[in-house]
Order: C-alpha cells, then structure tokens, then sequence
C-alpha cells in the first residue's frame, strides 16, 4: 500500500515538474519569439524600402559619355545602393512582354525613352533626402523627368514607425504576462510542498535551510524550460533564414546570441525569485492558515 502511494506521489511530482518545465519553455519561447521580431523590425523594413527605385528618363539627345558619367557618379553616390540602365530598347522588350503583343508596329516607333533606375540604401528613403537628390539630378541639362513613388514613401515610413512604437509596446506586455505564467506555476509547485516546508520550520530549520533546496529545483526547471525555449528560437530562425536569405537574420549573431543569454537569465531569475516569494509567504503562515 505503501510502495503504491509512494510511486502515486513520484508520478504527481514528476507530472508537476513537466507542466513546469513546459510553461517555463513556452512563454519564453514566445518571449524570445517577440525579441527576435523587435530586434528585426528595421532590418525588414529597410529591405521593402531598398526596393523603392527612384527613376530617372533621359532626353534622346543625351550623349553616351554623359550617360556613362552620370551612372558612375550616382554608383559612387552614398546614398545609392545598385544602380541600373534601361535602354529604351530593352524598355521596349519588356513592355511588349508584359501586354503580350508588339506595340512598336502599331506605332511605327519606339517612344520610350533611355533611363537609369537608381536603389537607395535605406536611410535615404524619405520624402526630405529623396527630393534633395531630385533636385541634385535635375542640374543635367540632358535628364527630361524623375519618377518615384512619393505616396508609397510617405505611407511606407510612417506605417514603419507606428509598427514599431506598437511592436515595442506588446514585447513589453507580453513580458509582464510571461513573468506572471510562470510566477504562478512556481507557486504551484511549491503550494503543493506546504505542509513539508512547515513541518521543517517547525522541527527548528532555518528559513534559508529550507528554501535552498526549492530554489535550486526551481532554477533547474527554469534551465531546463529556457534550453528547451532557445532550441525552438534557433530552429525559427534557421526557417526564416532560409526561407527569406535576403534578409540574412543570421548576420547580426552578437546582438542574437545576447538575446539568447538574456532569455536564459530570465527564466533563471523569473524562477529564483517566484520560488523565493512563494517559499516565504508559506514559511510566514501560521500552520491554521495552510489549509486555506
């Protein structure tokens, strides 16, 4: 009868270690999951704005030699990150393509003209720095007109910063939600352990005696929940690296593996401490008070 309550009390105990582990590994799964975000936020968005071509169509008359200065000038340029001509027969090509017949032999001429397509590095694209650079390519006497998308800019730039504000915002809540998960599993566990925690205080140990053992058990699930969390964030992000290599989300590894440490200190200090304050306020109670 004995033995059979024995392995009853093993079985609860193990079953209250897994549900602790398992709560321990997915709210900081989810925790990480939100740093990783947040961490590339910009990343992602400077990518959408590199893809923003600013256009710029030249006159017939310009001259071979103007053209090649004026591609080799914006190449160097800071701002620039690719630089691209179109001929106006190549333009002609892909226009054809795209609606499925030729249109030059309707017309009888190709009225396209040469232009030079221009990818900015994403800190210049915003409405200020991309009319100043407008204003710089409008000095060449053989440029006609300059074409970029001024709506998407403004639309792109400021939907980046609301995302981000609201991005930052949820990280923070979500973290006060993780640490209260897993602050009341702990004191579950240890809720479960009252009356042993009394009985030791009451046979003369010392408050710090009898909560060692507990804090370090509880440190040890947080470990083992916080492993478990850091395989799932780096099995994500090998996914997304592969699935989106433009982005590269493996290239900053310094700033990833200090996110990794510090999901590692949160499950280890979220625990220590849940597992302090619980241990305590028992240890505080009178032994009427354990059955409420």
């Amino acid at each position: 009868m004995a033995s059979s309550f024995e392995k009853y009390q093993k079985r609860r105990l193990i079953t209250s270690y897994f549900s602790v582990v398992i709560s321990i590994a997915l709210v900081l799964f989810l925790v990480g999951l939100l740093g990783i975000l947040v961490l590339n936020t910009k990343k992602v968005a400077d990518h959408f704005k590199e893809q923003i071509a600013l256009t710029i169509y030249l006159d017939d008359t310009a001259k071979e030699v103007e053209i090649d200065q004026l591609q080799k000038s914006l190449a160097l340029a800071e701002y620039t990150k690719s630089v691209n001509f179109v001929s106006k027969e190549d333009a002609a090509k892909k226009y054809s393509e795209e609606i499925g017949e030729d249109f030059m032999e309707f017309l009888g001429y190709n009225p396209l003209q040469n232009s030079i397509d221009i990818y900015f590095n994403a800190d210049y694209v915003s409405e200020v720095k991309l009319a100043e650079i407008t204003r710089d390519i409008n000095e060449n006497k053989f440029v006609d007109e300059i074409v970029y998308d001024k709506p998407l800019i403004a639309l792109l730039n400021d939907n980046i910063k609301k995302l981000s504000l609201w991005i930052i915002i949820i990280s923070v809540v979500f973290t006060f939600i993780a640490v209260l998960l897993i602050n009341s599993s702990i004191r579950l566990s240890v809720y479960s352990k009252r009356f042993i925690i009394k009985t030791m205080q009451m046979v003369g140990a010392t408050k710090s005696f009898i909560r060692r053992p507990f804090i370090w058990k509880s440190i040890k699930l947080g470990l083992i929940g916080s492993f478990l969390s850091l395989a799932g964030m780096a099995a994500v992000l090998y996914y997304l690296n592969e699935s989106f290599p433009e982005l590269n989300f493996l290239s900053d590894r310094l700033i990833l593996l200090a996110l990794f440490a510090a999901i590692l200190l949160l499950g280890i200090l979220i625990t220590w401490l849940s597992t302090f304050f619980a241990t305590q306020r028992f240890l505080n109670l009178k032994t009427d008070e354990l059955y409420y």
